[in-house]
């Protein structure tokens, strides 16, 4: 057997390398500045071994290792000495914190490694490339950005801020480019955090559109002479050396000395007696209690009142409730108390797919109790799969699912007990398949999110440990991960119990701390006008989905498909022999070696010929057809497997519709975000692209409408920064962007042409939000001078702006946050960071924020109007309007095709009226058959 087979065979098959450096962070950011009995810190240590043990839960099964950076300095101070010179120190009351996180994970027996001159970037990039080349799965946890150009088959990311893996898809959306091209884009723009030069005035944007085009740095400044604009061939020029530069600084080694062998990463049991030890010394007497373990070490200190830990966990006592005299008990215990928390534990994290298997209850904190409905036997499972018997087997000793509703509907319905939900719009999905709801409601995670929007997250597990320094029971503690997962309605009840009841509890308890919090952080006006209200149309929104076509989007696939054929054999053709046109190694072979075209260059790293687009438009060009027809094919089939075949397969078997989660409290500054599938990113730049909205069609008799706010947020400028001028222009209902290119150009209105206004739109939407001359002139693209000559014409037109942006800053730096028109807080975190490039990121969205969280906080109360008013319910008639989209400043509805116009203007009046305010809103409506066709 040779060496690798033998490290492959004794270690596990997936290997967990955790981001040390960045969990440090992460945890002394997260929690307060906790201290040892002897006044040594601990905070950092205290979230860094919270969240190892729950990686060391989660990953049971897997080498977990962790990985450090041995010292400030490495390699690639060799290199270039200014690497990361200006980072400042690291906190003071955290340098003492270093070694007892490596310490922690000692105690835990995972291993713990660093080798000095190199970077922890680069053994994580070395173990990564060892485990997959011996077959292992690998998955890195961290969130950092240089991490992601190791993403390859086999190898992915876990961001644990977010919660949410990361692969190939979210390294394209973030850099435009797939993984293996990640280097080549971050040596053109370069990172200001580490110092890396890279190439000014070359953003993520540019630099992905580049290499897109050239397929890597040297391609690029091999070409200098082919890139159009001439301020980009200037600078390409330029700072050609600090490119180069860049790109060695930012390249991960991957072939750094091993320091600890892969046989011997594999997880070792935990010796208790040197955790206990470990967790005593430090006094974190509340993990030890979590543990089952005792100790006589003080614990750590906590901060005043103000603090981030507001509680500790008080005993517990947690239920189940298998027979009707006690689920009547707890009825009428809730109906006493006035206020309920309520969970809903389900086969599925789509509401829409859930069924549901059990429903847990809190009257009072450390008091829950867990109602089980649909816990299935394994066996009788196996006898379902194996014989398709029927339905699995319900467990013994849970009440019949349609008795306990009928016991618990008179609580749910009564409107003298709120019902309490953390993310309750999903409780409230699942609940209406079974004709069940609740009312009144409200939200712990709404009331979190506008408490703190833009500090941190807001579920439930996060919550508990920051406010009560509690950890939850993790659900794959409860189900298990990979192919050893369970369904939840196969966990056993007091296991369910355990977890479900906690979920109540701990929802209930936030629901005692925020209430007050939102009341004195003055934001009740935000939670009670705009989210609370909002939760019942972002229900009835995902109830509703949008119907989709699947004819015409099989439609589009064949035809994608036919035109992918029709092409594929004319460049067989052209070719003169068969290959795959789908293999950019056999497509090289074929233009470089069997067709003998000029231009190949044959990569160093795999030997085989570049065919990026940069490639085949040079070769195109040159008037080779073959090029012209692999670049159309590749753009069907982006098309085809990324849209038309994708969203096929969304739609609901149920219902015909596909039905996108809207989340509410994600975005810092209010926007509602979309997702699975995201329906607010529906391609429209490209012919082909905007015909797959067509898909989205109203059903026989209705129409779709769609009204959407125009200026917007141009518009709340002129009124919040208190520009006469631009406020005169709107409400004589003038062409904006004409009458701003009219000033800043030296022509009439008359004289402004298309090319002119559409210049004059570039700065009217991008000074407002920090655009710099560099920026202007790059996407403009003129001189820096001529950009710096725009903008000054710019702020002496309408001189309240720049008074703006100067004002909000200041508050910002003085508050840490800033208001919307509604009073929503949006906390700019990093607006008084020493770090130059955080600090400027955090002015610029500091001066976006009041504008765009304006804009999103008008539509939602434009929704919850829209929702009140013309529903069916309201208007005492069934068909009526439903609403089922929200795209940014757009509104999708549905409505009986003979009243559809009359809706329209009905939506258009609610609307342009929700906001009281001396500048007019305008609203342009439009009807339809499909979505492709309005506006």
């Amino acid at each position: 057997m040779n060496p690798a087979a033998a490290e492959k065979k004794q270690a596990c098959e997936r290997l967990i390398l955790v981001d040390g450096s960045g969990y440090i962070f992460r945890a002394y950011h997260a929690l307060p500045p906790l201290t040892r009995k002897d006044g040594t810190p601990t905070g950092a240590v205290y979230g860094f071994t919270n969240m190892l043990l729950k990686l060391r839960e989660t990953y049971a099964n897997d080498c977990l290792v962790v990985i450090f950076d041995a010292a400030r300095k490495s390699f690639r101070n060799e290199i270039y000495t200014e690497y990361k010179a200006h980072r400042p120190p690291a906190p003071e009351d955290l340098v003492p914190q270093f070694p007892l996180v490596r310490e922690a994970t000692r105690a835990l027996n995972i291993p713990a490694i660093e080798l000095d001159n190199y970077e922890a970037d680069d053994l994580i990039a070395s173990y990564a490339e060892t485990a997959a080349n011996q077959g292992l799965e690998v998955v890195i946890v961290s969130s950092d950005k240089d991490l992601m150009q190791l993403i390859r088959p086999g190898v992915t990311m876990f961001d644990p801020m977010k919660n949410k893996p990361i692969g190939e898809v979210e390294v394209l959306e973030k850099f435009g480019v797939a993984p293996d091209k990640v280097v080549e884009v971050q040596a053109l723009i370069g990172d200001p955090t580490d110092n890396v030069p890279g190439v000014p005035s070359i953003g993520p944007k540019t630099a992905a559109e580049l290499i897109a085009q050239f397929g890597t740095l040297e391609n690029t400044l091999a070409n200098i002479d082919q890139i159009k604009q001439p301020k980009r061939r200037e600078v390409l020029t330029l700072h050609a050396d600090n490119a180069r530069l860049s790109r060695q600084l930012v390249e991960l080694k991957r072939d750094v000395p091993l320091p600890v062998t892969m046989a011997a990463l594999a997880t070792k049991p935990v010796d208790e007696a040197q955790l206990v030890a470990f967790l005593s010394a430090q006094g974190f007497s509340g993990i030890l209690k979590r543990l089952g373990k005792t100790s006589d070490a003080t614990p750590p200190s906590t901060p005043p009142a103000g603090g981030r830990a507001h509680h500790t966990p008080s005993v517990t006592h947690y239920e189940t409730v298998s027979d009707e005299a006690s689920l009547t008990r707890w009825i009428a215990d809730a109906f006493a108390v006035g206020v309920v928390a309520v969970d809903t534990e389900t086969t599925s994290l789509n509401a829409m797919e859930a069924e549901l298997v059990g429903i847990s209850l809190s009257t009072a904190e450390g008091k829950a109790c867990y109602i089980p409905l649909g816990h299935v036997t394994s066996i009788a499972k196996e006898q379902s799969s194996l014989f398709d018997s029927g339905p699995p087997k319900l467990a013994d000793g849970q009440l019949p699912r349609a008795r306990a509703l009928e016991l618990l509907k008179p609580l749910f319905i009564h409107p003298g007990v709120l019902k309490v939900g953390h993310n309750i719009k999903y409780d409230l999905l699942v609940l209406r398949k079974y004709d069940a709801t609740f009312t009144p409601v409200t939200d712990t995670m709404l009331m979190s999110y506008c408490v703190a929007g833009g500090l941190h997250t807001h579920g439930l597990d996060y919550l508990a440990e920051r406010h009560f320094n509690h950890k939850m029971i993790g659900f794959t503690q409860v189900v298990g991960t990979g192919k050893a997962q369970k369904n939840f309605s196969e966990i056993g009840i007091d296991e369910a119990t355990a977890y479900a009841a906690e979920d109540a509890d701990f929802t209930f308890r936030l629901y005692q701390l925020l209430k007050g919090e939102v009341v004195n952080q003055h934001v009740a006006t935000v939670y009670e006008t705009i989210e609370r209200p909002l939760i019942p149309v972002i229900v009835a929104m995902e109830e509703a989905g949008i119907l989709v076509s699947p004819g015409i989007l099989v439609g589009l696939s064949d035809e994608f498909a036919v035109k992918l054929e029709k092409l594929e054999k004319e460049v067989i053709a052209l070719a003169g022999m068969e290959f795959s046109v789908g293999s950019p190694k056999q497509l090289g072979e074929v233009l470089f070696d069997k067709m003998q075209l000029t231009g190949g260059k044959k990569s160093s790293k795999t030997g085989a010929y570049s065919t990026d687009s940069e490639v085949l438009e040079e070769l195109a060009e040159a008037g080779h057809a073959i090029a012209l027809k692999v670049l159309e094919w590749r753009q069907f089939a982006k098309l085809k497997s990324t849209y038309t075949d994708a969203l096929a397969e969304k739609i609901n078997k149920h219902t015909g519709r596909v039905h996108t989660s809207f989340s509410m409290a994600v975005a810092s500054t209010g926007r509602l975000s979309s997702s699975d599938p995201n329906l607010q990113n529906i391609p429209i730049r490209t012919e082909e692209g905007r015909r797959i909205r067509t898909a989205f069609i109203a059903p026989e008799g209705y129409k779709l409408i769609s009204a959407d706010y125009s200026q917007i947020e141009l518009r709340l400028l002129a009124h919040v920064a208190g520009i006469d001028s631009l406020k005169q222009a709107f409400l004589n209902g003038a062409d904006i962007h004409a009458v701003t290119a009219s000033e800043i150009f030296g022509v009439t209105e008359e004289q402004v042409t298309p090319d002119l206004r559409r210049n004059a739109k570039t700065i009217n939407f991008g000074i407002i939000y920090g655009m710099s001359a560099h920026g202007l002139a790059t996407r403009l693209g003129i001189s820096r001078q001529e950009a710096a000559s725009y903008i000054e014409k710019y702020f002496k037109q309408y001189p309240g702006i720049r008074e703006y942006m100067d004002t909000t800053i200041a508050f910002a730096r003085a508050h840490g946050y800033v208001e919307t028109l509604y009073g929503r807080k949006v906390h700019v975190k990093d607006i008084n960071n020493k770090n130059t490039n955080l600090r400027n990121f955090s002015e610029r969205a500091a001066i976006n924020a009041p504008l765009q969280g304006s804009a999103a906080d008008i539509i939602k109360r434009a929704m919850v109007e829209v929702h009140h008013v013309l529903r069916p319910e309201a208007r005492g008639q069934k068909p009526g309007v439903r609403l089922l989209l929200q795209v940014h400043d757009e509104l999708v509805l549905e409505a009986p095709a003979d009243r559809a116009d009359e809706m329209a203007k009905q939506v258009k009046r609610i609307m342009e009226q929700v906001a009281h305010y001396p500048i007019p809103f305008v609203v342009e409506v439009g009807t339809g058959n499909h979505w492709g066709e309005i506006h």
